[in-house]
């Protein structure tokens, strides 16, 4: 039976809590397993999306690049891509992994204590208004008193710095003694919790993605400014003067791991994100990274409009004449504003320049196609059926090999005689 103690609170005590192992999202795959594969599911996705729309001619209206530019100016087959954004992703999967292994491992149950803990920084904060209000000569607490008696008395407790004296609680103590104690408000408790679920979650992948954009611009335009770094490694991903979805991530396996796998790591460990905070930030970051490189501006895609660093903008530093600026990716391009790195210049003559070569040398293909073609097919000849002799025979044969020698054949004269 508890019995009644006297106990001063200064503040309202904090709830105790239990912990137990977090049950993975999609058993039987832990979380930090999960967060490597979901990335790289929703490139292929997001990828193949992408890729039909360029098969199958879609939204040609919105397109950076006609289909004769993405055939005649890269440099770099199909394959080949595919072939390295795997390897790629296979080193990255290996870091993942590596990493993970020393991971502890997540617990749950103290959400409630550490939502009260956000209440009890609310409480505390709440004691420097009355010297506030000091400083422009209001007296805080005959102010807390009038809007008492007005009926506003949460306001009261506030002006008054966290003075709450109706909202009370029981307590039970470990000695079974029972104590009346301080109690959070219901705007304390929703603060809090919005704070903790919410706002620094929120501050935490601002923290992680500005990382990442610092990381890949400085070390992006390093590759471009030294000639070896650039010729070893940066070169292979200027290959694709026309970048298409799934070519976004590809690189020389060593850029790969330092500019992409090593940036977001360094970004998830030092924000301090949970492995599911994790899921949504590698999914994101990748994301990003393909819809930079689709090759579309869509006037729809929030992706291309919430920050200025969207597929156009990335665009321009696939071109030649782009090559030295817009470097920020994939998120902001502060970098590129500050350290005056960002184009500047015209560029609807440049893309429609680039149309109208790229196109010219498909139909010159395409005309040297038919003229070989023309050239190449045989051309029939009547059979006659005769009762001449062998004579007759060797005439023809000669007349056939005579017809051979003429200069509009692709078989030189000198093969010919040999």
């Amino acid at each position: 039976m508890p019995v009644n103690a006297s106990v001063a609170f200064d503040l309202p005590p904090l709830p105790s809590y239990t912990l137990t192992v977090r049950e993975p999202v999609l058993a039987p795959i832990p979380d930090n397993v999960l967060a490597l594969m979901l990335p790289i599911i929703a490139y292929w996705a997001l990828s193949l999306v992408y890729h039909l729309l360029d098969v199958y001619g879609c939204f040609e209206e919105y397109r950076l690049h006609t289909p004769a530019e993405l055939l005649k100016r890269n440099r770099v087959t199909r394959w080949e891509v595919v072939r390295d954004v795997i390897l790629q992703q296979v080193v990255q999967t290996i870091a993942g992994m590596s990493v993970a292994y020393f991971d502890p491992i997540e617990m749950t149950g103290q959400e409630d204590y550490d939502v009260a803990v956000w209440a009890q920084r609310l409480r505390i904060a709440q004691r420097a208004i009355p010297p506030m209000l000091a400083l422009v000569g209001i007296d805080a607490t005959g102010l807390a008193k009038s809007v008492s008696q007005s009926g506003h008395t949460l306001l009261a407790g506030v002006l008054a710095g966290g003075s709450y004296p109706n909202v009370m609680q029981s307590l039970i103590l470990e000695s079974g003694a029972e104590v009346s104690a301080p109690a959070f408000t219901n705007w304390e408790l929703s603060l809090a919790s919005f704070i903790y679920w919410y706002f620094i979650p929120a501050l935490q992948f601002l923290l992680a993605i500005s990382i990442v954009d610092t990381w890949q611009y400085f070390l992006h335009r390093a590759m471009h400014l030294n000639r070896w770094l650039y010729v070893t490694f940066h070169s292979r991903h200027h290959r694709l003067y026309v970048p298409y979805a799934f070519g976004a991530l590809y690189n020389h396996p060593v850029e790969g791991f330092l500019l992409d796998t090593a940036g977001t790591g360094i970004g998830f460990l030092v924000s301090g994100m949970t492995n599911r905070q994790g899921m949504w930030f590698f999914t994101m970051s990748t994301i990003k990274t393909v819809d930079d490189h689709c090759g579309y501006a869509f006037p729809w895609d929030p992706l291309q409009h919430f920050t200025s660093n969207n597929a156009a903008y990335h665009d321009i530093h696939h071109q030649s004449w782009g090559i030295k600026t817009n470097f920020s990716q994939p998120f902001f391009i502060f970098w590129d504003r500050l350290l005056g790195t960002q184009w500047k210049g015209e560029v609807k003559l440049k893309y429609e320049r680039a149309r109208e070569s790229a196109q010219k040398q498909v139909d010159l293909d395409t005309a040297k196609a038919a003229e070989i073609a023309a050239i190449e097919e045989p051309e029939l000849e009547p059979v006659v059926i005769s009762s001449e002799g062998p004579a007759t025979r060797t005439r023809l044969r000669r007349k056939t090999v005579d017809s051979l020698k003429g200069p509009s054949h692709a078989v030189s004269n000198s093969v010919i005689h040999n």
